[in-house]
């Protein structure tokens, strides 16, 4: 970590890990920049949208080079971080998986593009670090990520005492305050001219953040100008006043290892450009994390989606040792996820009666917050509950939509906290926005539920077995939320003849869904009796025309003759069958179209005869297999035939996992999926 930066001369660093068999990323080690500003990003989940993650999954670097294209690729980061910097993700990759990857950061006026040296050394320390994470997994020993991520300080200079004396005793002449900080904001020196203009001790204001030591300070545009500092390494000032009336201006100069405060009296008339704080006020700090946690909500979809995002950012970005996520369902409170507790101890609390007396259901039946600054407080008001590895207050959040209490949110502490009424106001806001996405997510869950009953129970539970015959099918959805493909397969064994059938209705929607059901029972039935594949088209395009449903049909029937070992095909406009023979080799084969069924009542449907030898493998699908876009169809499709060829075809199964698989890779899962693997032998 310190040499890339180093040879790179990045200011800020951020070094993720990836456990054996997770799926979250998770900030093993930063330099350069606090914790508390990467709090957001200490946890990421691979399906998430970010710059490592984004590398990680496509085994190539990220580079953003301005505000404006972190703002335009990733919103969340630029609402949190509005500050004209560049960045670079890289992945630690091997052949056999990702390990991690690694965020750096660049101030305003450094080249837009990293040079190639710059480049080869990023890309020579993540091959490095992957082979050394493979080496320690292989030896059984995988490196696993901390807690909490480590902070990697900057190098420290060469102290000279005599210098050192000098520097001391020059600012201890100044009229002037001047005082140092480091990149975490604690004050490491202050002069005497300083503490005596903001009223505070030298001792007093030592290891802690001005802002926090000094309720005059409180205010959401010191810890700005703190933040801008140490993002952009670039000087910053805001102008605050002490009570009762002195007006002070605090100018920021930064660098890799701190920040240099120079504190003055301001003229009275620049007081009025920043606001006395009156009472308590919320840090920016608390207000970005508040506006990171919103943005990051609006992309959670399910209910697991929600959870996962509220126990990877609170922790870690609103400074709790424990949280617990709560919904009321059935008359019980089930824990839908936790962090900072065992396992054990949860699942005593899980399905809770909403009818038991304890905080959780309290703050549940009467939708109102309650604090325990000390454990104390805790015990007066419920002495039979239980205390958790020394924790020492409590907030219990309700999560409240549309007056509705539908669950509620614990969060517990490790010190004493007195929960002042602005810190009560934030914690109040992230619960409302909690449970407005949880709401959203339990209905979106619930769509998504009767979408897929509805599509499975269109689709043929199981294939009949026929003596033979060895086939796989699968389909695969690319909808949301209660979107629903037409897409549909079917294999029918009957007394005349076995018979597969792959189609697609127009549409993703139920009367797509529908109309699919539709056409899967015309042809079940006209199959079931015997009937050849041109006119079985024939006959289910006028039952289309006569219901007049708007959408159109694609489909292809394959009647399979195993004494002479040939099929029998007929298409409706559907895309071509893919053969693979014995030895191999394969075609895309040529099957005389059809117009799509529902368009014409005296449409015609040719039919062609092919061989089907044991051990050939007749592959019929949906375009969703094929279709990349900017890409021609015929070219998509050899390509997939090229990959049939190649693939191990000594399960079907597998095979049509592998075929799945290179569709995701090459067109990214843009449409719906059907498949029909079909292959005789003797």
């Amino acid at each position: 970590m310190a040499e890339v930066m180093r040879e790179t001369g990045a200011s800020a660093g951020l070094l993720y890990l990836l456990p054996p068999g997770d799926r979250l990323l998770w900030l093993a080690l930063l330099s350069g920049v606090p914790r508390q500003i990467a709090a957001p990003w200490s946890r990421a989940s691979l399906d998430a949208s970010t710059p490592v993650t984004d590398a990680i999954r496509q085994r190539g670097p990220v580079w953003l080079e301005s505000q404006e294209e972190v703002a335009r690729r990733y919103p969340q980061l630029g609402l949190v971080l509005p500050y004209d910097f560049t960045l670079a993700a890289a992945p630690f990759t091997s052949d056999t998986r990702a390990w991690g990857g690694l965020a750096l950061l660049w101030p305003v006026g450094h080249p837009s593009h990293l040079s190639a040296q710059q480049r080869a050394a990023v890309t020579a320390r993540c091959r490095q670090t992957a082979l050394l994470l493979q080496q320690a997994a292989d030896q059984g020993y995988p490196l696993l990520p901390p807690e909490e991520p480590r902070y990697l300080p900057a190098p420290p200079e060469d102290a000279d005492p005599a210098r050192a004396a000098a520097a001391l005793g020059f600012t201890e002449r100044l009229p002037v305050g001047c005082c140092a900080l480091d990149l975490e904001g604690r004050l490491t020196f202050i002069n005497s001219a300083g503490a005596d203009l903001v009223g505070a001790d030298a001792a007093f204001l030592a290891g802690r953040r001005p802002w926090e030591a000094l309720p005059w300070l409180h205010a959401p545009v010191s810890e700005e100008s703190y933040r801008a500092a140490v993002i952009t390494r670039l000087p910053t000032s805001f102008t605050a006043t002490r009570p009762p009336n002195a007006p002070l201006l605090f100018q920021l100069y930064p660098d890799d290892s701190g920040i240099s405060v120079h504190i003055t009296p301001a003229p009275r008339r620049a007081a009025t450009m920043q606001a006395t704080p009156s009472g308590e006020s919320v840090g920016a700090l608390g207000l970005y994390h508040l506006t990171y946690l919103a943005a990051a909500l609006t992309e959670a979809a399910t209910v697991q989606d929600v959870a996962g995002v509220v126990a990877d950012q609170i922790v870690p970005a609103f400074g709790p040792q424990g949280l617990v996520l709560m919904l009321a369902d059935e008359g019980r409170l089930h824990i839908v996820s936790h962090r900072g507790y065992s396992t054990e101890f949860i699942n005593r609390f899980d399905g809770t009666p909403l009818t038991s007396r304890t905080v959780t259901t309290h703050v549940q039946a009467t939708g109102d917050a309650v604090f325990f600054p000390s454990f104390a407080d805790f015990r007066r008001a419920y002495p039979d509950a239980p205390r958790y590895d020394a924790r020492k207050a409590w907030a219990f959040l309700p999560l409240t939509v549309s007056g509705r209490s539908t669950g509620s949110l614990v969060l517990s502490y490790d010190q004493h906290r007195p929960f002042p009424p602005a810190e009560r106001a934030l914690l109040a806001s992230m619960a409302g926005l909690i449970a407005q996405a949880m709401d959203r997510a339990r209905l979106y869950d619930a769509q998504h539920s009767l979408a897929h009953t509805l599509q499975t129970g269109l689709l043929p539970p199981a294939l009949p077995h026929v003596p033979g015959l060895d086939v796989a099918a699968r389909y695969q959805s690319v909808g949301h939320g209660t979107d629903i493909g037409g897409d549909f397969y079917d294999l029918i064994h009957g007394p005349a003849a076995t018979t597969a059938v792959i189609g697609d209705v127009q549409g993703h929607n139920t009367a797509a869904a529908a109309l699919m059901g539709q056409v899967r029972t015309a042809v079940h039935a006209h199959a079931s009796a015997g009937t050849f594949p041109g006119e079985l088209l024939a006959r289910t395009n006028r039952l289309l025309v006569d219901l007049d449903a708007g959408l159109f049909t694609s489909c292809l029937i394959a009647r399979l003759d195993f004494a002479r070992h040939r099929a029998s095909l007929a298409t409706a406009g559907h895309p071509p069958p893919l053969l693979r023979h014995p030895d191999g080799r394969t075609e895309v084969l040529s099957v005389p179209p059809g117009l799509l069924l529902g368009i014409d009542p005296d449409a015609e449907y040719p039919t062609t005869e092919i061989p089907l030898p044991p051990g050939a493998v007749l592959v019929l699908y949906t375009d969703g297999l094929v279709e990349v876009p900017g890409t021609d169809i015929d070219h998509a499709t050899d390509v997939v035939a090229r990959h049939l060829a190649q693939a191990e075809t000594h399960s079907l199964d597998d095979l049509a996992q592998s075929l799945l698989r290179h569709a995701e890779h090459s067109a990214g899962h843009h449409d719906d999926i059907a498949l029909l693997l079909i292959r005789p032998h003797p």
